[in-house]
């Protein structure tokens, strides 16, 4: 799922924070991203222009 530069990036990162388990740190990194999207994005019963009013 990745192209051979990106899989080169990611290797290059974790070998220099020595993050040994892969697949946690995969795991932790796209599950904080969609947390982190998904707290910006809550619903919210107005706009956000006429909140700001």
């Amino acid at each position: 799922m990745l192209s051979d530069d990106e899989h080169e990036l990611i290797r290059f990162y974790l070998k220099k924070y020595k993050i040994t388990n892969r697949s946690r740190w995969f795991r932790e990194t796209v599950l904080n991203h969609i947390l982190k999207n998904m707290d910006q994005d809550y619903p919210t019963l107005f706009e956000e222009n006429e909140m700001r009013r």
